[in-house]
C-alpha cells in the first residue's frame, strides 16, 4: 500500500467525450467494465491535443490573481500580459502554446475490475504519435545510435507510460506534456533526519528554491516532495504532484499527506528570491505542493520540481457512465480580455540590420533589468547546431560569415503552420549553450545572445571582456512571438536537424530584457 494507493483529489470539470465502446458486464456476482478497442486512443487524442493549445480556467485565474495583485512588479506584469495574449492565440488551434510541445506523457490508475483487450499502452503510443504528426507540434524525442550519437525519432516517441492497478471499475488518467526546459528544474536530493526540523529545511528550500532560477518560464507550479519508501517513489509523487491528484488529502494521511502550511512557507520563499515572473518582481510561483511522506529510517529523499507556465495538465476517465476528459478554457477571450495591459510608455528599440557594433553602442547605456524593444535580423542556433559550429572551429579554425555578422537565438521552433511565416517560437533555456560562448566570442560571434533563464558565473565575466550583452526574451509565449514578431524565417545550416536546424529570421518589435550587459552586471 501507499500514497499511489489511496489517493483522493479535488472533482474535476470532466465533460463527455463518448458513451460508446464501454458497457459493465457481471461475473461471478461481480460488476466489471469492458472497454473496447479504440476508447483509450481516442480519450487520449483528444487529450493530448487539448493540452498543446488549451488551458485550464485555473490556469487563467492564476495569471489574472497576479494582475490584479497591488505588489507585482512592473516585469510581473509584462510577463503575465504576454502569457495570456500567447494563450488567446493558442486557443486557435494553430500555434501551440510553447514551442517544446513536450515529452507526451501519461500516468493511468486502471481499476481491478477493468476488462480491455490489453493494448492499453499501444493505444496511447499511437494516439501520440498521430497527434504530434497531424498537428503543428515538435519533435524533440533523441533516439542513440551509440552512445554519443544520436538522431531525432521523427515521431516524438517514446513517450513515458506508467499504468498502475487500483480497486474499482474505472479507469483514470492524467496526461501530461512536459517540455525539457521545466524537466530539467526537476532536482532529487539525498537527505537524511537531520534536515527535518523548522530552522535546517527552510534553510534548504531557500537556498533550492532559488536555484530553479527563472529558465524554465515561471510564474511556476511548484512541488516539493519530502520522505518516500524509495528516491523512485518521491519523484513519481513528484511529477504527479504537479496535477491536482493530492489536492483531496488531509494532513492525518497514514501513507503521506499534504503539507498547506509548508505551502504558504513555499510560497513566501519563492517571493523573498526577487527573481519574479522571469525579470524580477514577486511571482516565481504561482502556488506549491508540499507532500511529506513515509521513509526508511536511514534515508530521507527530497526532489523540489516545477510545471512551467505551460501548464500542460489534463486529467480524464473510463467510467460505466461514458469517456469524459476535463475541461480547458475554447475561447479565453470571453474573460480575460478585459484584463489585457496597453502600455503607452517609451521603450529603447535596436535594429540589428545596422550592425553588430551599432547595437552594441544602443545596448551600451541600459543596466541590467532594462526592457528593449529588438527589430532586424538574427540567425536562430541551439544545442545541437552549437555543438556543430564547435565541431567546425575546432576542424577549420574558423566559424560561418553569418554567426558573426548577426546576434544569436537560441530557440527551436515547433512544426510551421501552411497559414504562418513560422511555428511556435520561444528562446530555450540559455545555459546549455554556456559551454560554448567563449571559443565563440574569441572568434566574434555571439556578441549579442538571446535566450532565456539565468546563465554560468563566468557568462557575465565574458560579456565584460569581450563587449557583448546576453539578452532575455519572455519565456512561454512562443505562439505571440511567432504571430507577431517574426517578419521571415529560412533555414540556412544544417536543415537535416529540423527544428534544430540554424534559420535566419527578421524581428519585429520584439520584448527583451538585458540580463548581462559589457561591463559584467547580471539582472540575476
Amino acid at each position: 500500500m501507499s500514497i499511489l494507493n489511496g489517493y483522493t483529489s479535488r472533482k474535476r470539470d470532466y465533460r463527455l467525450i463518448s458513451e460508446y465502446g464501454v458497457t459493465e458486464i457481471e461475473i461471478d456476482g461481480k460488476q466489471f467494465l469492458k472497454i473496447e478497442d479504440g476508447v483509450i486512443q481516442k480519450l487520449s487524442q483528444e487529450a493530448f491535443r487539448d493540452i498543446s493549445f488549451y488551458l485550464k480556467k485555473s490556469q487563467f485565474e492564476g495569471w489574472i490573481k497576479i494582475l490584479m495583485d497591488p505588489e507585482s512588479s512592473e516585469n510581473d506584469l509584462l510577463v503575465v500580459n504576454a502569457l495570456l495574449k500567447n494563450a488567446l492565440i493558442s486557443s486557435n488551434g494553430v500555434l501551440p502554446l510553447c514551442q517544446d510541445t513536450g515529452t507526451a506523457t501519461v500516468f493511468a490508475f486502471r481499476g481491478s475490475n477493468v476488462l480491455t483487450s490489453g493494448n492499453d499502452i499501444k493505444e496511447i503510443e499511437e494516439a501520440a504519435e498521430n497527434i504530434w504528426e497531424t498537428e503543428n507540434l515538435r519533435y524533440s524525442q533523441m533516439i542513440p545510435s551509440d552512445m554519443f550519437s544520436e538522431r531525432n525519432s521523427g515521431n516524438n516517441l517514446p513517450a513515458q507510460i506508467d499504468i498502475s492497478l487500483v480497486g474499482g471499475n474505472e479507469f483514470e488518467f492524467i496526461f501530461y506534456a512536459k517540455g525539457g526546459g521545466s524537466s530539467n528544474k526537476t532536482s532529487l536530493f539525498q537527505m537524511s533526519k537531520a534536515l527535518l526540523n523548522d530552522k535546517a529545511l527552510t534553510s534548504f528550500l531557500t537556498e533550492n528554491i532559488k536555484k530553479i532560477g527563472v529558465a524554465a518560464c515561471p510564474p511556476y507550479h511548484l512541488s516539493v516532495v519530502i520522505g518516500g519508501t524509495s528516491p523512485e517513489e518521491n519523484l513519481k509523487v513528484l511529477k504527479l504532484s504537479s496535477s491536482d491528484i493530492f489536492d483531496g488529502m488531509t494532513e492525518s494521511g497514514l501513507y503521506g499527506y499534504r503539507d498547506k502550511l509548508w505551502e504558504k512557507r513555499v510560497i513566501q520563499i519563492a517571493r523573498e528570491t526577487a527573481l519574479g515572473a522571469q525579470f524580477g518582481g514577486r511571482h516565481l510561483v504561482m502556488d506549491a505542493r508540499v507532500i511529506r511522506l513515509p521513509r526508511h529510517a536511514g534515508s530521507c529523499p527530497v526532489s523540489i520540481g516545477v510545471s512551467c507556465s505551460a501548464h500542460r495538465v489534463l486529467s480524464g476517465k473510463i467510467s460505466p457512465d461514458g469517456v469524459y476528459l476535463e475541461n480547458v478554457v475554447k475561447n479565453p477571450s470571453e474573460f480575460i480580455t478585459k484584463y489585457l495591459l496597453e502600455s503607452g510608455k517609451q521603450i529603447p528599440s535596436v535594429n540589428f540590420d545596422e550592425g553588430i557594433e551599432n547595437a552594441i553602442s544602443c545596448l551600451d547605456n541600459l543596466a541590467p533589468g532594462k526592457m528593449v524593444l529588438l527589430s532586424g535580423t538574427v540567425v536562430v542556433a541551439r544545442d545541437i547546431a552549437h555543438a556543430r559550429l564547435a565541431e567546425e572551429l575546432e576542424q577549420t579554425g574558423q566559424l560561418p560569415d553569418w554567426f558573426r555578422q548577426y546576434p544569436v537565438y537560441y530557440a527551436g521552433p515547433a512544426k510551421k503552420p501552411d497559414t504562418e511565416i513560422e511555428g511556435s517560437f520561444g528562446p530555450t533555456t540559455a545555459q546549455r549553450m554556456d559551454p560554448y560562448v567563449e571559443r565563440f566570442m574569441a572568434h566574434g560571434c555571439s556578441r549579442i545572445m538571446l535566450a532565456k533563464g539565468n546563465r554560468s558565473e563566468n557568462i557575465s565575466e565574458l560579456c565584460s571582456r569581450y563587449n557583448s550583452f546576453y539578452l532575455g526574451t519572455i519565456g512561454g509565449a512562443a505562439a505571440l512571438i511567432a504571430k507577431e514578431n517574426i517578419v521571415s524565417s529560412e533555414v540556412i545550416a544544417y536543415p537535416e536537424l529540423g527544428m534544430e536546424a540554424v534559420r535566419k529570421i527578421v524581428i519585429r518589435n520584439l520584448i527583451s530584457f538585458v540580463v548581462s550587459d559589457n561591463k559584467g552586471n547580471s539582472l540575476y
